[in-house]
């Protein structure tokens, strides 16, 4: 950092003259860039911004006005402060109006009471200024070598993060494009207070350019992104103090802090993807060989053991992670579903390496991606199951993409179904098992519950109905008891009475409960009970009846999903 002029007040050489600060208080703790001996009162044309101006005042103007304007020209282009020498042009103090205007302008204006030689001053503030550009270059060096070595060895977005903080000594925030919190470290400061309504504040954050500086709200901004695609921004609060006088802006050394953050953050994120891209492709297709028959198991065996996962011997758990609501392809496009799948696949995997549990893993539809969990212990296999859930609907959380620093924040994915069949004590079971996990998946979309990871008990009869959906018996089944009404419905599309019928069942026939479920006065949904037992020709008021119809809607529901 350059020095101030209060730094400067205090030097040697400056002392030797008895400085007195005649105006602008305020301002002496402005950063000073240089110093310019000036004696002509054009001298601003020549300036840049943060000098230190020295003068005797031997070619000022004389009138008050003619002052007046020099000192506006100074502040206008931004110097850090003007001395003059008093005994050559200005005895006793410098001119009112000279003092008058500084005040005004908030320039600091110093007297030197005392002949003082310009040369040791201009030598003792250079010896600062080039001292802090060297603590800034070793500093912008140490800022290269650090990010290189993290880019090189594809550091962990927590890691970046620490490092940054450290080096900046300032909070710093990886958010994604909807302002989630990915990533944060506080640098030592309170969490909650630097997160609190951090996506109200987040938006009122709008820097200038690529990378830029808020003054208002007192944030250092750059994108984080790579291959002209950006998903996040990285924040470092800079609340002001420090700025160099010309600009009000952070230190450059902060400004290429940011910008290396960012770099590494994206390079991390393209090289953990592209490996992982490479290996997915191998555990989808040993994943594929197992479901569908078309692979040995000795293949699949030897190219696992290639990967560094030894299946022989172990107990394995087959396990199926889709979101509960289906692809939104239809209303939104093939790319939004391909990248809700890519995501859920990438939170899976960062689900199955922050539990340290081995598995082979990938999307294995367009809905859903698989896992098959290998264990060298089947007493673990609760505690693993339990443990991988907590981190992927932590992550899921957060957002997919980079781990969370110091905690889960905010952020919110669709909600999640995670499904594991039972567990099996060899490969040749493993298929079994993946299969069970898949429709334990797709029959829970319909069961209301919230629970960590379902098995096939809880899944009950409408699990087991989704077990047979492709039996042929169960189809007809289905068709002998709700046919009729299906037909009808058919015939009439207004009236819908299979959802009728729905929701006297699934009110335990209280039909003014199912009344208000179908919103339904009571004597239209008697009317419509009425037309539903003639043309199914059953008694609704018998328990075996309703019983047989309800497991006919289970059923009808289970097919219609396959």
């Amino acid at each position: 950092m350059f020095p101030t002029v209060r730094e400067v007040l205090a030097l040697g050489p400056v002392r030797h003259g008895s400085p007195r600060l005649v105006a602008g208080e305020d301002g002496v703790d402005r950063r000073v860039r240089w110093v310019h001996v000036a004696e002509v009162p054009d001298i601003a044309a020549l300036l840049r911004g943060g000098e230190l101006v020295l003068s005797t005042g031997i070619g000022l103007p004389a009138d008050d006005a003619a002052l007046r304007r020099f000192i506006d020209e100074l502040a206008d282009v931004g110097v850090a402060g003007l001395m003059v020498e008093l005994g050559r042009r200005y005895t006793g103090s410098v001119p009112r109006a000279m003092a008058d205007a500084a005040t005004r302008r908030g320039l600091p204006l110093v007297e030197l009471r005392r002949a003082t030689p310009f040369v040791p001053i201009t030598e003792a503030v250079h010896a600062l200024v080039i001292d802090a550009q060297l603590t800034e270059l070793r500093a912008t060096e140490e800022i290269h070598q650090r990010f290189t070595e993290l880019s090189v060895e594809g550091a962990e977005p927590a890691e970046v993060l620490r490092q940054a903080a450290a080096l900046a000594g300032c909070p710093v925030v990886l958010e994604n494009l909807a302002r989630q919190v990915l990533a944060y470290d506080a640098a030592g400061e309170s969490p909650q207070a630097l997160l609190d309504g951090w996506e109200q504040h987040s938006r009122r954050v709008r820097p200038p350019g690529r990378t830029g500086y808020d003054a208002d709200a007192g944030w250092l901004v750059t994108m984080v992104g790579a291959r002209g695609q950006d998903w996040g921004r990285l924040l470092l609060r800079w609340p002001g103090a420090g700025f160099d006088a010309a600009g009000g802006s952070p230190p450059t050394r902060l400004v290429i802090l940011v910008e290396r953050a960012a770099s590494a953050l994206a390079l991390g994120r393209l090289i953990r993807r592209d490996v992982e891209g490479l290996e997915r492709q191998i555990h989808r297709t040993l994943l594929t060989a197992l479901l569908d028959h078309t692979g040995s198991l000795d293949e699949v065996q030897l190219r696992a053991r290639a990967l560094g996962l030894t299946l022989e011997r172990r107990h394995l758990i087959g396990v199926m992670v889709r979101n509960r609501v289906d692809d939104p392809s239809a209303e939104h496009g093939p790319q939004v579903a391909q990248a809700r799948l890519r995501d859920l696949a990438e939170a899976v995997g960062q689900a199955l390496r922050e539990t340290k549990l081995t598995a082979l893993t990938s999307a294995v539809d367009d809905q859903a991606v698989g896992a098959l969990l290998v264990l060298a212990d089947p007493a673990a296999e609760e505690s693993a199951l339990s443990a991988f859930a907590a981190a992927l609907r932590r992550i899921r959380l957060i957002g997919a993409g980079p781990a969370a620093v110091n905690g889960a924040v905010t952020g919110s994915s669709p909600p999640v179904i995670i499904a594991a069949g039972s567990g099996v004590a060899g490969l040749p079971e493993a298929r079994r098992s993946l299969l069970e996990a898949r429709q334990v998946a797709d029959a829970a979309r319909r069961d209301r519950r919230d629970l960590p990871v379902f098995r096939l008990p809880h899944v009950g009869l409408a699990g087991l109905l989704h077990l047979l959906r492709d039996e042929p018996r169960l189809q007809t089944f289905v068709e002998r008891e709700l046919g009729p009404l299906l037909a009808y419905d058919a015939r009439h599309p207004r009236e819908q009475l299979l959802e009728t019928l729905r929701a006297y069942l699934e009110q335990g026939r209280n039909k003014s409960a199912a009344a208000t479920a179908a919103h339904l006065s009571r004597p239209a949904f008697y009317d419509r009970l009425a037309r539903i037992g003639r043309v199914l020709g059953a008694d609704l008021d018998s328990v075996a009846a309703c019983l047989s119809l309800h497991v006919a809607l289970l059923a009808l529901d289970a097919v219609r999903d396959n």
